[in-house]
């Protein structure tokens, strides 16, 4: 949804506006199409999904995710007056939050059916000893 806002705002810029907003850089390199990066630039890269195959270790990764793209939504929400840049962001800011709930149901509903309660200490997917 995000590279769709963009494209929607990028796509009728002409050159003037190109160097007049700063995205001359990205222009040379992209055109208008959409490229996944940060705000920084940094593009997007798979090592940004991280999986341990540990359901603690994954399911707070997930919550941490969560929050993250809450918080850039949040950024952007205070930076943009558009209503159309600003509705469907708010609608992606309440799923995350809504995602946020469901991935800590998750981590409580797993922790809770832990035999061993110092649930940090091991992987409960390969240490079934420790469920003993």
């Amino acid at each position: 949804m995000i590279g769709a806002i963009v494209h929607q705002l990028t796509r009728n810029l002409t050159e003037d506006d190109i160097k007049k907003h700063g995205f001359d850089a990205y222009f040379v390199d992209h055109t208008t199409g959409v490229y996944p990066s940060s705000a920084a630039g940094v593009p997007f890269t798979a090592a940004y999904i991280q999986s341990k195959g540990d359901v603690i270790t994954d399911m707070t990764e997930n919550l941490a995710a969560e929050q993250k793209a809450r918080t850039t939504y949040d950024n952007i929400l205070r930076l943009v007056d558009d209503p159309d840049v600003r509705e469907p962001i708010k609608f992606l800011r309440a799923r995350e939050i809504v995602h946020f709930q469901r991935f800590g149901e998750g981590l409580r509903l797993a922790t809770d059916k832990l035999d061993e309660k110092n649930f940090y200490a091991f992987n409960p997917s390969f240490d079934k000893h420790c469920n003993k």
